[in-house]
């Protein structure tokens, strides 16, 4: 390239980013180690430590701790006070780190991007062929990673404020209804409301055998397992009728017939029944969706939800940044009339749809 056609600064600006976006990747193994080695946890409400009293508390050697100590002092996750020698978690970076209840919590998210790397070739065979990848053939770290993060975002939002944003639901929940979870994943939804409304029964529905698996355990171990039911099956073809509530957990988009999904939601719901879907969000235009959350979303996409949309047949592949209008139009297709934002946050869409 000829020297004289770059503009140094913006050369610079953007390496500087770039390097930036490498050491978070590096950040994140960090991360990850130090949640599953308690360090975090060690260090939550404790004042400042030193590494010795850190590995102590987490049973680990003292030397790799205060590297990993030095790290995070670097990335702005530790403080550290020069005098004394010693490291301390901030109360408001223990919620992010080491309160694994809290909506906030973040580590478990790392397990998606290892995932990512350990499927590269996957992706690149994908790219030149076309050919999809399914959500199964995947390695195993993607489930237990999505399945963790979404079940504290789901935690904090979905009894609280999710379903009280949809018309009438919550009194039709209290009195005792039919529900059914579509692509429930680790039921870790189904479970919530469950918890949440004792009288009412609920239905969860999922193409992948083990996630299937994993949400019976999580019934059972969360005590629902009475008014909780899991079987595999297709979002075109779960069995039954005369559900109250259809919910669609962020897996509309991942789906090779999104439009097959929403028809067979219609015939599916009982007379004023209602789905709830709830997206990635996304605003509908490439140019309004120019943030680290999009970005994060789109990467995702590519490698994670169009796959999984392609391995279906790829009728219709929305992508995780379809936007409402795109799912709207889906719906309208389908049949349904009525259509509406009912909530969101910086992470998700809180989609209604009525017949």
């Amino acid at each position: 390239m000829d020297a004289l056609t770059i503009d140094q600064h913006k050369l610079e600006t953007f390496l500087n980013r770039a390097v930036g976006d490498l050491s978070a990747g590096y950040g994140g193994v960090m991360v990850s180690l130090g949640h599953k080695l308690g360090l975090y946890k060690a260090m939550a409400g404790a004042g400042p430590v030193s590494s010795q009293e850190l590995a102590s508390r987490a049973r680990c050697a003292e030397r790799y701790v205060r590297e990993w100590l030095n790290s995070q002092v670097a990335g702005g996750y530790v403080d550290f006070h020069a005098i004394s020698d010693t490291y301390e978690l901030s109360p408001e970076h223990a919620v992010v780190l080491a309160d694994e209840h809290s909506p906030y919590f973040i580590p478990h998210a790392w397990n998606v991007p290892a995932s990512m790397w350990l499927d590269e070739a996957k992706a690149v065979e994908a790219f030149r062929t076309g050919s999809g990848v399914a959500w199964g053939d995947h390695d195993g770290r993607l489930y237990c990673g999505v399945a963790a993060f979404y079940r504290n975002a789901y935690r904090g939002s979905l009894v609280a404020e999710w379903l009280p944003a949809l018309d009438g639901v919550i009194g039709k929940l209290e009195a005792g209804c039919t529900v059914a979870d579509i692509g429930c994943g680790y039921g870790h939804s189904t479970v919530l409301m469950a918890e949440a409304f004792p009288g009412s029964h609920f239905y969860g529905f999922d193409v992948h055998e083990q996630s299937i698996a994993e949400a019976r355990r999580n019934a059972q171990e969360a005590g629902v397992g009475d008014r909780v039911s899991f079987a595999t099956q297709t979002a075109a073809g779960y069995p039954g009728g005369g559900y109250d509530l259809i919910c669609f957990f962020d897996c509309l988009h991942d789906m090779g017939d999104p439009l097959a999904a929403a028809r067979h939601a219609a015939e599916a719901l009982a007379p004023d029944g209602t789905v709830m879907l709830v997206e990635p969000f996304a605003n509908d235009r490439v140019e309004e969706n120019i943030s680290p959350v999009a970005r994060l979303y789109y990467a995702a996409s590519t490698t994670l939800c169009c796959a999984h949309s392609i391995s279906e047949g790829g009728h219709l592949v929305l992508g995780a940044q379809a936007g409402e209008t795109r799912i709207a139009d889906v719906f309208r297709k389908a049949g349904f009339s009525h259509f509406r934002r009912a909530a969101e946050t910086p992470f998700n869409l809180i989609l209604e749809a009525r017949l």
